[in-house]
């Protein structure tokens, strides 16, 4: 897979984070199947659970598009090694591709090229009645 506009992307994305509070700006960018890039960055709030992560953005943003196809994410962080998405957002991306490639990247130019299921091992799952 050809990571490069997708960390781009996710670089650009995380430049326009809104992250005043905890100064962790984060960019995603979600390739879904038509080929669409959608971009999100974090906007965080005074009231800190109302945060939302550049993840989850991304992927309700190619919700209200009618995506339900994803194909890859590229998430732009600091950190060393690349920071990982939190639990939420792993959980709502195996929502719609629990096996979904995820590339991680930091500005130093460093990243790591994983799967959904590396990171999330073990998503909700509605009980079986």
């Amino acid at each position: 897979m050809d990571w490069q506009p997708l960390a781009e992307a996710a670089l650009d994305a995380r430049r326009r984070s809104y992250s005043p509070y905890s100064r962790f700006a984060v960019g995603a960018a979600l390739l879904v199947g038509s080929g669409e890039i959608f971009t999100a960055s974090n906007v965080e709030n005074r009231s800190y659970g109302l945060t939302l992560c550049a993840e989850r953005i991304a992927a309700a943003s190619a919700v209200a598009g009618g995506h339900l196809d994803f194909v890859a994410i590229a998430v732009a962080a600091e950190g060393h090694p690349p920071a990982r998405p939190c639990g939420m957002c792993l959980d709502t991306l195996a929502e719609f591709a629990p096996d979904l490639p995820v590339l991680l990247i930091n500005t130093a130019g460093e990243h790591e090229e994983l799967r959904l299921s590396d990171l999330l091992t073990q998503p909700f799952r509605f009980p079986v009645q």
